[in-house]
Order: structure tokens, then C-alpha cells, then sequence
């Protein structure tokens, strides 16, 4: 049989449609008895034969493969007296009518076993025809009524086996007429999607089916009041849910009219979604599905529910047991979903073909769509509100802008009314059935062509326009109005108005009694007959007349709209549609799917919607990638402890590694570092698209601070005193002291000195395995290939509105670990309430405050956009300084000076300097005797650079203010002197105005006070001084030593070794001693630490400076050496044990570029000096440091 119907459709190739069109007309019209039968069930039937053939052939068939002998169907002609020949376009018809018609599951002749033959023969018919089908309007007409209708009814086939070939026979004709089934292709997306939407609720008996008309389908939100699951319901806009509307109505997003029945699970579920996949597995699917649908104002927003179907089906259900069914459903969905995002990167790419030129434009659709969903919010609000629905359609214009003479307001009105499928039927029946709309119904019944149509077929047509309202006044205004408007069309044998208004009422009462299941007794033809005698103005209608409504009726039940179930809602809904066609989930895959195909199928999905997002400019869509793929890292972290701990640190390969729990784990999780590198790379050069994203990424880069996996650069931080340094990772501060006339920042300034990783001897450092050593060598590797160091880089050079949102982010990620927490702390009653608090040393806080800075000094030319967020933050911390960590107070000073350097560039931002030294001088006495030294500092530099900044006598008074509030410490009174005694002098500083001349005077006097203070407490009163003492004394020193002034620059090298003989190297020895180490026990390790700093950067100033590598310092050299190794093994357990080994690598490097401390090499090169400089010192090395030198200047190969 198969073999038969590829001869017989193999003939549609060849043959002219337009030449056996006209053919197959003139033979019609010429044949006595031409009409083509719907039904194989009558008995003159000429195909019955052919039936009863396949029939027999099927009995007892399991397998629907069968082929019968090509006799079973002759080539019986339709029509008489016409000679064609065989397999001719009227052949083709009548094989193509009689397989359609077994396809009917209303006829009880047929089983399944038939259909399965008629479905795998129809399958190859459109198979072996293609697209040459739809060229033929006869053939084209039977396949979309009544082909498509039997179809789709066969779709929902409890039957496997009738529901498979069905479907299959469902994709090839997609596949072969798709461009001619637009509405057959909506009504089966539609009723495909519902199917395969699973309810929320595992409970059977609140299964329910697809969302509330009125209401977007991926809401999610059960439905209320359906029948019992199976059976088909023809849902409206105006159902009774539409009484409660939900919140997406407004946004427009209705949906029209169709069937939905109880979700398919297991293999039903697996079959339609294979089929899903199938009919859509051509790149501009999705394309089609929203200008077809989702831009046409009378179809259903396919494009949108089946995008958000796909997205909800990529997560599991809550149905038990998720087996492997339902794991194939998720990876079907997910590859449909990735196919669709790949097609639209291609697109985007300009790799695809153009949009045709036929085609309506890009701009037109976005017109429609916006259209479409100002219509649909209209129709919303009607559905809760009537006149509220119509103020808001006459307010956009969508009704009353076509009045002219011949069209009113009414009559307008009732042309949105009756052309809109989106409003709730009952409600519009109720409100054109007001006695204050009395025009408005006369206009919407006028709407309506009655002429040549019987009484019943008129009644029909307008009653399924709207729902019969109950009020008996009401229902008597709109028979009154149809009665009017149907008389008025010339109806035969009605005489008057009122007969054809008591015929309106017996025409729906005859309705309910013959179809109405609780009625027992129904009426009669006689009966009916009775009940209008002498109704057509006093004269009965005749038999014929009444027989013929009757007849009409009983076949035809009046079905009101909500009233649409089973076999007559489908084909209510059926007939809609050939109505309107005579007048388009991925992080979650990512995350829990194990397969590697599905794990690179979902990066590529990233990628491309990465891709997208750029090329669209849509960051809420880049911000949901980054977003996603960032919590697929899990560099991710819900708690940051509070104090960092102490993990172990080796060295490979001559750096130093931290291996933390972090980089432990990260280096085993495949599946984070792919996430990681995708998202890194995504956001590389593409920072511009991004907004709220932004927070995740600093938090990534918080997490990774803290596990000291961030890029050295990342973590410097720069002062007026110190240059640049490091971010602490610990800090090691004392309790703050009370306010005296000396201080400073001892313990703060040291815990960031050397290094951001230093040491705790509190805490016992764990041992790292091999195992760990190896995972935290693939983290690092993964680190360095996201480029971390590049997009740091990038942010300063980003777009305003990406900027503003980076460092909107920096700023809420700040405020949360310092002003939200300390709040918490004070809200949970964690403070006493007569006991001072503050939050220990947060070094995440100190990062996000210097990463904030860093942009806004690196991109002056955003300052005004970027100030506004930053001074938020530090006047929030400066405000309440004595409850945060002195280390992050002090930063936020000099952040705040460090802006105002750029702000006194911008003159309309000059006064927000002095809103700055006026919150500076309002600090507390201890907190600005500790950081009175970068105070006066940044104040210093700021004056220097701008001479004219300070001008009036208010700004000087706070210039004054400010100094004032630092005399109490040592070295920034002396700073704030010497900047005095500039501006006294009578060089270019001198500036003594009338202005300031009295702030002066003031300014001079306090210092005098000061100063007579300094001299009493000079004098000795215990040993509490002396740690206070030792410290300013090397700072005093390191500054004399190291300052910008150059002292030696004429000297010879013998003032140089007095400066270490007689300085230097007996400030050491002194420190070493056990006497001296017990007059502060606890202070001592960090002056220590300060001195070794001082040696070596005092060394590299004076004898590796320019013009002395010639000099002969080898004694000196080595006695460097002995001091280094004194102090690093006086106390392994002490700081000086890691820091001073990176003190000596720096000098090492300096000595070894200034071509002074030179490796051996082959030839050797060197000169004397260079050979015994590096012999002395490989022998005096290896005694502390046993290979350091080689690993540090390693020797060149041959």
C-alpha cells in the first residue's frame, strides 16, 4: 500500500496545478452528483469498497507497518462522464479524502488498527508529495479541513501507538505545508504547550490545567474550577476565573481562546515533546513563532509561552520519582533552548540569510507588539472593570479615533467590542445589555449580516459573540434589538417584528430543553410546533419552517461561550480558528546536570547569550548570565569568617603559595572553574553591558582576597607617608590608646609594611598535602586564565552608566561589612550598652574601600557622577570612627584626601573639599592623633598643588581647623609647622593675607602650648615611653635617611659606612639584645620588623644608588648579612622569620640589575669586585638561607 501511494502522490510532481485545477472545476460542474462526500460511513458511498479492503487487511494488526497489495484501492473516479488519466489530481483527491475520513474519531466504523494504517499511509503520502501538496487548492483545502482537525483530535489519543503516528504524521505535514497552517500550527503549539505544562502540586487532585485565559501562561498559578483531568476545556478570556485578575493582566498579556487538557507524563510526555522538537528544528522557528503570533493582535503570544516553557521544563518536577523520562525531558528542553539561542547568536553574528524584503520590517513588528499589548491591557481592565477598560482604550487612542459621519461613537465602540477575542464574554453580555447602553447594542447587533440566514443559524452566530446575560430585562433588550435588526434584513415568512422576536425566545428555550442533560423529557417537533401557533402576526409559520429550526437546533446545539467542553468545544474552538483564517532555563542545567555534552552545551549558551546581551544592549540579560555562571562558580561565599585564618604558605618554583580551603576546593570542582574562565572571559571587554552583575564579581573578587588568590595589584594600596603597600589580611593593632601628645600608627602601619599575607603566631598554621598543594596549582593556573588583572583595568575605562553601577556596587558591598553590620550587631544585642564597641579589623572592607577609590582617582574625568557615591560611604564610616577598626578608618582618610587632590581639578567641585576638612577636623581627639601624620600629609600636598585652593577667610579658618585637630601627635604637629613656616617664609610659598593673617597668630600660639606640653612629658617617666619613643625615632630616621633630599650626593663612600657604623648597625644590635626586648615584650617584634625594613631599603638609597656601583661596600655587604640572619632566627615563630627573606629578595634583584651582585657564567664575564661579591656572599647565605641566592638570581645556562 505504501508503495502504491508513493506512485500515486509521486504523480503531484509532474502534473500543472493550475491546468488539473481547472480540470477537476469544469468536471464538477458538469457531474450530476460532483459534491465530494465527508463521510465514508454512507452507504452510496463510491470508496467503500477500498474501506472494507483496508479494513479486513488491519483486523488483528499490532504493527501499524503494514502495506497492502497495491489493488486495494481502485482508481475510482469522482465524478461522471469525464475520461482522465490514472493517478490524475481526482485520483489523488479521492485517496487523499477516503485516508482523511478514516481519521475521524467521532465515526465508530473505524478503530484504531484502521487509523493506524490511514496515519502511516497519510505520513507517506506528504512524505513523497513535499510542498507540491499545497500548491493544489483541492488537495490543500482537505488537508487543512478536515485533515488537521482529525489530527489534532487523534493527539490526544489515549492510545500510544495512535498517539505516535499521529504526531509523526502531524510533524511531516508541518514539514511539507507550514507556510498554509499558520492557525492549525498556533492551535497545536498552544494545545502542545498545555499538554506538556506540569502543574506545581504533586497532590492528583489539584492537578490542573495550562493558566487562566487573561492570564500569562508561565505564571505558574493553578487554575481553579476545571473539570476532572481529561477532559478537553475551551477556555475564554471572559471565564469565570477572569473575575480575579492577575497582576500580569495589566501587562497585556491575555490569551485567546483555546483547548486545554490535562498535563501528559511519561511516555505521552516524551512523544509530544520529541514531536516539539522536531516541527521546530529549522533556524528561524522561533522567529517565525513571534512575528506570526506573538506580533499579530488576534493570536496567542506562542513565542513567549513556549520560551518560557522551556525554561520552567529544564528543572526537575515535583512529581516522584525523577526518572530517566523525565531527565530526557529536560535535556530535550534544553537543547531546543540552546539551539534557539544559537540560531539568534548566528543571526546577530550576520551569518544567517537577510530578512527578506517581502517581509514586514523589524520596526513594524516592534509597532504591532507594542500595539497588541496596549489592546490586551485594555481588554484586561475591561474584564474587571468595564468603564476603566474603555477609559483606557479611548486614552490610547484604540477606540474613537474612526468617527466620522456615518460612524458614531457607539458604533465604534462596538467594533473594538466585537472584533476583540480577549474580553470576558459574560461581562461584555452584561454591559451592551445596560439600559444606558442601549445604542451601543443596537450598533454591535448592526454589526452583524443576517440576510438569507435562518432564524437560528442568525441567533447562533450572535449569541456565541457574547454570553447570554441572566437578568430576564436584559435578555429581553438584546432579543428586542436582534429581532429588529434580523427583521430588517428581509427574513421570508416572518410578517413581523414581534414574531420574530417570540421566535428568538423559542429558538433558546428549544436550545436548553434539547440539550440540557438534567432535562428527561425532551421536545417535540409537535411540541414545538404548539408553542408558536399564530405567532407570525396571527397566522402559524408553516411545517417546513419550523421543521427546518428545529432539525438545525437539535444537530447543532447554541453553545455558549464558556460552555465549550468536550467534542463541542473542539469544535467550537475549530471553527474559530477557520474563522480567523478567513480574515508568528540554561544556569540551572549548568548547575545540576552532570553530563559533560550538557555542560558544554550549556557554556555555548552562555556564550551566545553574552553575545546577545552585547549586541542588543539588554545588561539585564548580561547581568543574569554573569549572575548565573557566577554561582556556578562557587567562588561564591554566603559567610566571610571574621577573622582570616591562618593557612600554609610554600614556596614553588620561587613563589610563594597560599594553599586555603578555597583553593583546595576550587581546584577539584571542574565544573566551577569552566563557569569561572567562560564568565571572566565573557565580561572581558564586554564590562560596558553589565549593571547589577557588577556586585557579583566583586564579591568573587572579595573571596578571593581573602584566600590570597587576587593578582598583587589588586591589593595595593597608596598613602602620602609610605608610598604604596598592601592590604592586610590580618590586623594586628593593639587596643586603640588614649589620647596623648605622641602617637601614631605603631602596630597599623607595620601589620601592612611588608607583605598583605603576614603570619599570626596565635594561631598554628595546618599542613598542606601534596593533594592540596596540587588542586591549589589548578586554581591558580585557573585563575591567571581570567585575566582578572585586565578587567580591572578595564573598569576605569568603562561607559558612565557602567561605571556608576560598578562602584554602586563597591559602595553596597562596603556599607554592608561595616555601617549595615554594625548596625546588626547593635539591633541583635551584641554590645553592651555602657561599654564602648568596635568591629574588629574586616580587611574585605578595607578592599572594597580601596578597590572603590582606585576607580574613582583613575577615572578623574567621571568625578562629579562617582563623588557623590563615594562620600557616602566615608562619611558613614568617618562619622562614628571609634567603632570601626582604626586600620580602615585611617584609609578612609587618606581615600578622602586622595579624591580631594582630583576634586580641586574640577572648580565646580571645589566646595566639597571643604565639606571634607570640615568632617576630618570633627574627628574624635584619639582617632586624629592617629592618623594626624597622613592628616597633615594629604593637606600639605594638596596645598602644594593648588596655591590657590585656599582663598577666603572661612576656608582658612578650616584649613587651621584641621591642623589644629592633629597637634596632638608629634610628627604631624612638626608637619603642620613646617608647612606654617613655608607659608611664613619669604620665598614663593609666602602667603599671609588678611584673611588668614589672624588664624595664623591662633594657629602659632596653639603650637607654643603644644610645644611647652611636648617639653614636660619629655622628661622620663617609666619605661611606657620608650616602645613610643624607639618607633618615632626610626621613622624620624627613616625619613632623614630616605627622604627627597639627597645628602651624600657629593660624599664619598666612607660617609656612607659612618651613616651604618654609627647609626644603622648599632640601633640593630641594641634592638637584639634580651635586656632591651624585655622592656617591651610586646612591641618589640614590630620595631624590630621596622629596623630590618629601614637596613635594607637604607642600604639600597645609599650604595646601590647611581654613581656608587663602583663603590666597595663588600665588608659593609656582609655585615648586612649577619644582621639580616640575627634577626630572622632570633624567633622563628616571629613576623621577622617571612619578612625579611622577601626584604633580602628585593635586595638581591636591585643589586643583580645594577649589574653589582652578578651570577658566574660560562664564559665568565665578571670582573674581580663582581666575583668575590658574589662568592662572599653565596658562602654567607647558605648558613640562613641555604639556596636562596641561586633561586633568586639563578645562574645562565649555556
Amino acid at each position: 500500500m505504501h508503495a502504491l501511494v508513493r506512485t500515486v502522490f509521486s504523480r503531484l510532481h509532474y502534473l500543472d496545478p493550475a491546468t488539473e485545477e481547472a480540470k477537476l472545476q469544469a468536471a464538477d460542474e458538469d457531474a450530476s452528483e460532483g459534491e465530494i462526500k465527508l463521510t465514508v460511513s454512507a452507504n452510496e458511498d463510491p470508496t467503500k469498497e477500498v474501506l472494507e479492503e483496508v479494513n479486513a487487511d488491519s483486523q488483528g494488526v499490532e504493527s501499524p507497518k503494514l502495506e497492502p497489495e497495491p489493488t486495494a484501492i481502485p482508481p475510482t473516479p469522482v465524478t461522471s462522464g469525464a475520461d482522465r488519466p490514472q493517478y490524475g489530481l481526482p485520483s489523488i483527491l479521492e485517496l487523499l479524502r477516503v485516508l482523511i475520513n478514516v481519521l475521524d474519531p467521532m465515526d465508530q466504523q473505524h478503530t484504531d488498527s484502521t487509523r493506524l494504517v490511514a496515519l502511516g499511509i497519510l505520513n507517506t503520502a506528504f512524505e513523497e508529495s513535499g510542498p507540491r501538496i499545497a500548491e493544489f487548492p483541492s488537495l490543500e483545502a482537505l488537508v487543512l479541513d478536515p485533515g488537521c482537525k482529525y489530527l489534532f483530535q487523534l493527539a490526544r489519543s489515549d492510545n500510544t501507538s495512535v498517539l505516535h503516528f499521529s504526531l509523526r504524521t502531524i510533524s511531516t505535514v508541518f514539514d511539507t505545508m507550514r507556510q498554509h497552517l499558520k492557525l492549525q500550527q498556533e492551535l497545536f503549539l498552544a494545545f502542545t504547550i498545555d499538554r506538556l505544562a506540569l502543574p506545581s502540586s504533586p497532590n492528583p487532585k489539584s492537578i490542573h490545567v495550562a493558566a487562566l485565559a487573561g492570564k500569562r501562561s508561565y505564571t505558574g498559578s493553578p487554575r481553579t474550577n476545571t473539570p476532572r483531568p481529561g477532559t478537553p476545556v475551551l477556555s475564554s478570556s471572559g471565564g469565570p476565573e477572569s473575575e480575579q485578575p492577575d497582576q500580569d493582566s495589566e501587562k497585556g498579556v491575555a490569551v485567546p481562546s483555546r483547548i486545554l487538557i490535562a498535563p501528559a507524563r511519561g511516555e505521552t510526555r516524551n512523544l509530544i515533546l520529541e514531536t516539539l522538537n522536531q516541527i521546530s528544528r529549522y533556524p528561524s522557528f522561533m522567529v517565525d513563532l513571534y512575528a506570526n503570533y506573538d506580533c499579530d493582535i488576534n493570536c496567542e503570544n506562542l513565542f513567549e509561552r513556549l520560551i518560557d516553557f522551556l525554561t520552567k521544563a529544564i528543572y526537575p518536577t515535583d512529581y516522584p520519582p525523577e526518572d530517566v523520562q523525565q531527565r530526557n525531558a529536560q535535556y530535550l528542553c534544553l537543547d531546543l533552548l540552546l539551539a534557539f539561542v544559537n540560531d539568534m547568536a548566528a543571526r546577530a553574528e550576520s551569518v544567517s540569510e537577510t530578512w527578506p524584503a517581502d517581509f514586514p520590517t523589524p520596526e513594524s513588528l516592534i509597532q504591532t507588539k507594542s500595539q497588541k499589548k496596549l489592546i490586551l491591557t485594555g481588554a484586561s481592565r475591561f474584564n474587571t472593570k468595564p468603564k476603566s477598560g474603555i477609559a483606557f482604550l479611548e486614552e490610547n487612542k484604540l477606540i474613537y479615533t474612526d468617527l466620522s459621519e456615518d460612524v458614531t461613537k457607539a458604533r465604534s465602540l462596538a467594533y473594538f467590542l466585537k472584533g476583540c477575542t480577549r474580553l470576558d464574554k459574560r461581562l461584555l453580555g452584561d454591559y451592551i445589555s445596560k439600559p444606558d447602553n442601549l445604542e451601543l447594542l443596537k450598533a454591535f447587533v448592526g454589526l452583524f449580516d443576517f440576510r438569507n440566514k435562518p432564524i437560528a443559524d442568525a441567533l447562533r452566530e450572535l449569541l456565541e459573540s457574547f454570553r447570554l446575560p441572566g437578568e430576564a430585562q436584559q435578555i429581553a433588550r438584546i432579543t428586542e434589538t436582534f429581532a429588529s435588526a434580523y427583521f430588517a434584513s428581509g427574513p421570508e415568512e416572518i410578517r413581523s417584528e414581534d414574531a420574530v422576536y417570540v421566535l428568538a425566545y423559542s429558538v433558546i428555550m428549544l436550545n436548553t430543553d434539547l440539550h440540557n442533560p438534567q432535562v428527561r423529557k425532551r421536545m417535540t417537533i409537535e411540541d414545538y410546533q404548539r408553542n408558536l401557533r399564530q405567532v407570525n402576526d396571527g397566522d402559524n409559520f408553516s411545517p417546513e419552517f419550523l421543521q427546518s429550526i428545529y432539525d438545525s437546533i437539535r444537530k447543532r446545539e447554541i453553545v455558549m461561550p464558556e460552555e465549550h467542553t468536550g467534542q463541542v468545544g473542539f469544535e467550537h474552538a475549530w471553527k474559530e480558528l477557520l474563522t480567523r483564517s478567513r480574515q508568528a532555563a540554561i544556569a540551572y542545567a549548568f548547575i545540576s546536570f552532570e553530563e559533560e555534552y550538557i555542560i558544554q552545551r550549556s557554556i555555548a549558551g552562555f556564550r551566545q547569550c553574552a553575545t546577545l546581551a552585547g549586541h542588543f544592549h539588554l545588561p539585564d540579560v548580561f547581568d543574569f548570565v554573569v549572575v548565573s555562571l557566577s554561582e556556578a562558580t562557587s567562588l561564591l561565599s554566603d559567610t566571610t569568617p571574621a577573622r582570616v585564618p591562618n593557612y600554609p604558605v610554600i614556596e614553588v618554583e620561587g613563589q610563594s603559595v597560599t594553599v586555603s580551603n578555597l583553593s583546595v576546593k576550587f581546584g577539584t570542582n571542574f565544573k566551577g572553574q569552566l563557569a569561572a574562565v567562560v564568565l571572566f572571559n565573557i565580561v572581558n571587554g564586554n564590562g560596558n553591558a553589565l549593571r547589577e552583575g557588577w556586585t557579583q564579581i566583586f564579591e568573587m573578587f572579595q573571596n578571593l582576597f581573602l584566600h590570597s588568590l587576587l593578582p598583587t595589584r589588586m591589593l595595593q594600596m597608596e598613602d602620602f607617608l609610605g608610598g604604596v603597600s598592601m592590604i592586610p589580611l590580618r590586623g594586628s593593632t593593639p587596643p586603640r590608646p588614649a589620647a596623648r601628645s605622641e602617637g601614631g600608627l605603631l602596630s597599623a602601619l607595620s601589620s601592612y609594611l611588608m607583605t598583605p599575607y603576614n603570619a599570626s603566631a596565635e594561631h598554628l598554621v595546618p599542613e598542606a598535602t601534596d593533594s592540596d598543594i596540587e588542586n591549589t596549582l589548578c586554581t591558580i593556573d585557573c585563575i591567571s586564565s581570567c585575566r582578572l588583572e585586565e578587567l580591572y583595568s578595564q573598569i576605569m575605562q568603562l561607559d558612565i552608566d557602567a561605571l556608576i553601577a560598578a562602584v554602586r556596587a563597591l559602595e553596597a558591598l562596603a556599607h554592608e561589612r561595616t555601617v549595615a553590620r554594625l548596625r546588626q550587631e547593635s539591633d541583635d544585642g551584641l554590645t553592651h550598652p555602657d561599654e564602648a564597641f568596635s568591629l574588629p579589623y574586616d580587611p574585605a572592607s578595607v578592599f572594597f574601600l580601596e578597590t572603590m577609590v582606585s576607580i574613582l582617582c583613575q577615572a578623574p574625568h567621571q568625578i562629579e557622577e562617582l563623588w557623590p557615591i563615594a562620600f557616602e560611604h566615608l562619611s558613614a564610616l568617618l562619622s562614628t570612627p571609634n567603632q570601626y577598626s582604626i586600620l580602615l578608618i585611617e584609609r578612609a582618610v587618606v581615600s578622602l584626601l586622595r579624591i580631594c587632590l582630583i576634586l580641586a581639578q574640577k572648580s565646580s567641585l571645589r566646595d566639597q573639599i571643604y565639606v571634607s576638612f570640615d568632617l576630618l577636623s570633627g574627628l574624635p581627639p584619639v582617632i586624629a592623633s592617629s592618623v594626624g601624620e597622613q592628616v597633615v600629609s594629604g593637606l600639605t600636598l594638596l596645598l602644594q598643588k593648588h596655591k590657590k585652593l585656599i582663598s577666603s577667610q572661612t576656608e582658612w579658618n578650616l584649613v587651621f581647623a584641621l591642623m589644629r585637630s592633629t597637634l596632638a601627635n608629634s610628627e604631624a604637629a612638626r608637619l603642620s609647622f613646617d608647612l606654617i613656616n613655608n607659608m611664613l617664609s619669604d620665598g614663593s610659598d609666602q602667603c599671609i593675607t588678611i584673611d588668614n593673617f589672624s588664624g595664623l597668630i591662633m594657629i602659632l600660639d596653639d603650637f607654643m602650648m603644644v610645644a611647652g606640653t611636648l617639653t614636660e612629658r619629655s622628661q622620663p617617666k617609666g619605661r611606657r615611653l620608650e616602645p613610643l619613643t624607639s618607633a618615632n625615632a626610626i621613622s624620624q630616621l627613616q625619613r632623614a635617611l630616605l627622604g627627597p633630599h639627597v645628602l651624600f650626593e657629593d660624599a664619598d663612600h666612607t660617609h656612607v659606612e659612618e651613616i651604618f657604623n654609627r647609626v644603622v648597625f648599632p640601633l640593630l644590635d641594641d634592638l637584639l639584645k634580651p635586656e632591651i626586648f624585655q622592656r617591651d615584650p610586646q612591641g618589640m617584634p614590630e620595631t624590630r620588623l621596622r629596623a630590618s625594613a629601614l637596613l635594607c631599603k637604607t642600604f639600597m638609597h645609599l650604595d646601590i644608588r647611581e654613581g656608587q656601583a663602583k663603590a666597595d661596600f663588600r665588608i659593609l655587604w656582609i655585615q648586612i648579612l649577619d644582621l639580616l640572619d640575627r634577626l630572622m632566627n632570633i624567633d622563628r615563630s616571629d613576623q621577622l622569620y617571612e619578612a625579611i627573606p622577601e626584604s633580602l629578595k628585593n635586595v638581591l634583584l636591585v643589586m643583580n640589575a645594577a649589574g653589582i651582585l652578578v651570577p658566574p657564567s660560562e664564559p665568565d664575564a665578571r670582573d674581580e669586585r663582581q666575583r668575590t661579591l658574589w662568592t662572599a656572599t653565596q658562602e654567607r647565605m647558605e648558613r640562613f638561607l641555604p639556596g636562596f641566592l641561586t633561586e633568586v638570581i639563578p645562574q645562565p645556562t649555556a
